[in-house]
């Protein structure tokens, strides 16, 4: 039961993901300096930046899985404070240490932590779930 919970909590925030950089594409290539092709989409086109965003969808929940067990986190509430809280004081300020050194724009930084924060809120939540 527990890795088929950190399964759908990496799913879960996966497709949130998809949607959300979906909805922020323009900002978001605007955002990261990276190269379009004549219809407005990343230029090359390569599947392995969403594989290895799903392998690391895993790995995050996972570690969320032990550390809200290991807490004894057992109310939705409480899986989204952890969860959120996750994404927004330990990956986000990573985002922004990244994003600061690479000379990108503050806008990608909220783009992409605003996903960190959201994305592990639901996964806190799946997991409390299970």
């Amino acid at each position: 039961m527990e890795l088929v919970s950190v399964l759908v909590a990496a799913a879960a925030s996966w497709m949130f993901g998809a949607v959300w950089y979906m909805a922020l594409s323009k900002p978001w290539i605007e955002a990261s300096g990276v190269e379009v092709d004549e219809k407005g989409g990343p230029k090359g086109g390569s599947t392995v930046p969403m594989i290895l965003s799903a392998i690391a969808m895993v790995l995050v929940a996972g570690m969320m899985r032990h550390i809200i067990e290991q807490a004894q986190i057992d109310t939705v509430l409480k899986g989204i404070m952890v969860g959120g809280g996750i994404g927004l004081f330990m990956i986000s300020p990573w985002i922004m240490l990244n994003n600061a050194y690479g000379g990108r724009p503050f806008k990608l930084t909220l783009i992409d932590g605003g996903y960190a924060v959201i994305g592990c809120a639901l996964m806190g939540t799946v997991l409390v779930l299970f």
